[in-house]
């Protein structure tokens, strides 16, 4: 067997293992889904007199409609698996697709409460996780922090989660892919470019040395 081919059948495999541990009904679902399928199918053709050809193709329509159920559902498993998770949104965006750059916690507080932040040809996407009164503090301060150095590139904003206004995490690869493109492919990379440039700068900066004055006092954290 081709090598490729051995390893995506053993991909397909896991997944199907992992998805039974949230999903347990999912062989049956399956089952269902592709022996109907076929049935329906066969049925027709018996009906018109051609029980083989629309064997064959029903067959093929089988196998399509439970690759499509079983990826449905195996990803509704991995969400809520995720579900709650801190860094699951990070996760998400680290699979939202070609022409999106993800940075990973780009602010965060003392209690765990989490910005990150993803650029594409909508602009920039501040994505918190955590408390959403807290978080919006983080927000605000992220937002400000990224009009001042690309003021010309449109900064949006979502909190993750199930309350009034905010998005579940299984839909936010969606939300980020409804934002309007108003961005070209030069200026995503320029934007990109320019805040990993910042983020550099920042990481980089010197730390004074030597015994703390006195009475002076750590900032505290956002």
């Amino acid at each position: 067997m081709d090598p490729a081919n051995a390893g995506r059948l053993k991909q397909i495999a896991l997944t199907y293992k992992m998805t039974r541990k949230a999903d347990k009904k999912i062989g049956l679902v399956l089952g269902a889904v592709g022996i109907g399928t076929l049935a329906v199918f066969l049925a027709i053709g018996f009906l018109l007199g051609h029980p083989v050809y629309l064997g064959i193709f029903g067959l093929l329509i089988a196998l399509l409609a439970t690759a499509i159920v079983f990826g449905r559902r195996a990803e509704r498993a991995a969400f809520g698996q995720m579900e709650g998770q801190p860094g699951a949104a990070a996760a998400v965006l680290d699979n939202i697709g070609r022409g999106w750059t993800t940075t990973p916690a780009v602010a965060m507080n003392r209690s765990q409460d989490v910005v990150h932040r993803a650029v594409g040809k909508a602009g920039i996407v501040l994505v918190a996780e955590g408390n959403p009164n807290r978080v919006k503090s983080l927000l605000a301060a992220e937002k400000k922090k990224m009009n001042r150095i690309v003021a010309d590139v449109p900064v949006h904003d979502v909190i993750v989660g199930e309350g009034e206004g905010q998005v579940e995490l299984k839909k936010l690869r969606t939300t980020l892919l409804k934002f309007p493109r108003v961005l070209t492919g030069p200026q995503v990379t320029a934007t990109t470019d320019r805040l990993r440039a910042m983020g550099d700068l920042l990481s980089n900066m010197p730390v004074p040395k030597g015994p703390m004055p006195k009475g002076m006092r750590m900032p505290k954290g956002r």
